[in-house]
This record gives C-alpha cells, structure tokens and sequence, in this order.
C-alpha cells in the first residue's frame, strides 16, 4: 500500500511537470510610469556606477523563469532604492546584456516591486 502511494505521487508529480503553464508574457511599462526611483537607478546602470549596494550588478539567474531565457550571467540586478526601507526593499531593475554584451546600452531593462515575483519590460 505504501509502495502504491508513492508511485501515485510520482505519477502525480511528473503530470503536474508536463502540464505546467508557460510564464505569463511580459507587460510593458513606460519609464514616466515608474517611480522616480528607477528613473535614478536606470541612470545609474546606464553610466556604470556608482551603486549604493554591494549586490547592485550581481547576476541575476532568473530561476523562476519570468524573464526571457538567456544563459546564466546574460542578466544583472540593481536595487531601486525603496523610502523608508531599512534595507534594499523589494523594488529593481534587472538588466539584459543584449547582443552587445553590455547592460549600460542594451535597451533590455525590466522592473519589479514584488522582489522578483513579477516583471515589467521598461519602455523608454
């Protein structure tokens, strides 16, 4: 009986996987209509520095595959500052490289306030 039970789960588990929704297409947002915040932080990502946080640049590995899938080191993240937060907040931006490998001219910029639960595209 147990055995059974464990194979049901399996097989349960390996349905769920085959049937798993694709992530939800990416919804533009236009930069007037993102806090004045990201206007800053997109500055500074444009300029290359300097950044108020260590992690600002890291890679980003778009585990939850909301983004677009790239290789790993394709995308990075910048923390957009959040008032009155103790520490780095919930809101960024997160980077492409584009085909020229480099995220201060890409053109490929996403925004989330959620800590990476859900993306906009940047339109400028």
């Amino acid at each position: 009986m147990k055995r059974l039970a464990v194979v049901i789960c399996a097989l349960l588990a390996l349905t769920g996987a085959a049937y798993a929704r694709s992530p939800a297409p990416l919804v533009d947002v236009a930069l007037a209509a993102l806090p004045r915040e990201a206007h800053a932080t997109l500055v500074l990502i444009k300029a290359g520095g300097p950044f108020a946080y260590a992690r600002d640049g890291s890679v980003f590995g778009n585990r939850e595959k909301l983004l677009p899938l790239r290789s790993r080191g394709y995308y990075r993240e910048y923390t957009v500052k959040s008032p009155g937060a103790r520490d780095r907040g919930a809101r960024r931006i997160v980077a492409g490289a584009g085909t020229a490998g480099d995220v201060r001219s890409s053109g490929e910029y996403y925004y989330s306030d959620e800590h990476y639960n859900s993306f906009r595209r940047i339109r400028e």
